[in-house]
């Protein structure tokens, strides 16, 4: 079996890929499963940046093919912030509540109707070898004027799809791992995956 580094020390981003790559003959193992504690400073402007810096380094550094990718939130009314510095939006150190306060502070004159806002992913395949290839996915949402939800991470709470009416933590983890803005570009990394695999089967 065939190893897989995803890019992350968060163990729910791990939980979600684990869920969403079932069934393919892959081990998937993290930075820390790994004993990697390096950290690649995010200079990208765009998620496909970010996405693509990470996968080549961590490729590079482990010699495994190797996941990579860059999400953030994107609220129309505040110009697209938080955007590529959604992990950063509160300053070092923040928690997600300290993130979610600030966003919601940002927002406080916002009707709920003007609040239109999306998720999106980049996902960065790499392999040891150089070859990358990049995948994107996004879901539209509306942001909330309160956290809601117990489930997932980030600012699920506030994103509120319309859908569904629930917020993305307020939806079961396999519901959200089937809409994600993770789970539509995780569709399309699947679908490289299962070629970069026939390829060695066939190579």
């Amino acid at each position: 079996m065939s190893a897989l580094l995803i890019a992350t020390t968060n163990p729910h981003k791990l939980d979600e890929y684990r869920a969403i790559f079932v069934g393919l003959p892959l081990d998937l193992r993290s930075l820390r499963d790994v004993g990697i504690d390096d950290d690649v400073e995010e200079t990208g402007e765009t998620f496909e940046a970010n996405a693509r810096l990470k996968a080549a380094y961590y490729a590079q550094r482990s010699g495994l093919l190797t996941l990579a990718d860059d999400s953030g939130l994107e609220v129309a009314a505040l110009n697209g912030e938080p955007g590529v510095r959604s992990a950063r939006y509160a300053g070092p150190g923040a928690s997600d509540r300290d993130r979610i306060d600030l966003l919601l502070k940002n927002l406080e004159q916002v009707p709920f109707h003007a609040r239109l806002a999306r998720f999106v992913c980049a996902i960065a395949l790499a392999r040891p070898n150089g070859v990358i290839e990049v995948v994107e996915g996004a879901i539209n949402g509306v942001i909330e004027q309160a956290p809601r939800g117990e489930h997932g991470f980030g600012y699920d709470p506030v994103f509120y799809v319309l859908d569904e009416d629930l917020t993305l933590a307020e939806l079961p983890p396999e519901r959200k791992n089937a809409i994600s803005h993770r789970a539509v570009a995780a569709k399309g990394a699947r679908t490289i995956l299962e070629r970069w695999l026939g390829d060695e089967m066939t190579g």
